[in-house]
């Protein structure tokens, strides 16, 4: 079997595109539903949740691309309709969430999917020596481990 045009084993390949392209749909489904939050946040933490669901959303949003980049290097096509997204997804879609412990609960839920499904692929990318999503999931799950914590400070 001949390997991709940048060295991998196709069939690996394929099994990590069809990880990412999960992962690009937990991904989409988390960042709408922390637009929600953005938007519909209300109570004493206001000011600080409204900045704060801004900057996961954004940083979300630079993920979703980041990920949809990778599929698209390895020769794959990455999801791109939210029926599909939801039917790849395990984030639960959520809406008309105010109150901003539950929607930070929600929020730790949803690391829970994405670290869940970056390290399956940490573990599948590492052994098919697929550094370039290896790095990038490894990157992603030092960076969440240490959102998580800080969320579940704030609640408590």
């Amino acid at each position: 079997m001949e390997n991709t045009p940048i060295g991998l084993n196709p069939q690996v390949t394929a099994e990590t595109v069809e990880g990412l392209n999960s992962l690009l749909a937990d991904l989409q489904i988390f960042y709408q539903n922390v637009r929600g939050f953005h938007w519909n946040i209300r109570g004493a933490e206001f000011f600080e949740l409204h900045a704060k669901f801004e900057e996961l959303y954004t940083d979300l949003q630079l993920k979703i691309d980041e990920v949809a980049e990778r599929i698209l290097t390895l020769g794959g096509r990455p999801l791109h309709s939210y029926e599909a997204y939801l039917a790849a997804t395990d984030v639960h879609a959520v809406k008309d969430i105010s109150n901003g412990p539950e929607a930070l609960k929600h929020c730790v839920a949803a690391f829970s999917v994405l670290l869940l499904r970056e390290r399956a692929l940490l573990q599948l990318t590492g052994e098919a020596g697929d550094e370039g999503t290896n790095a990038l999931m490894s990157d992603y799950i030092r960076e969440q481990e240490k959102t998580v914590w800080m969320y579940r400070a704030y609640l408590g």
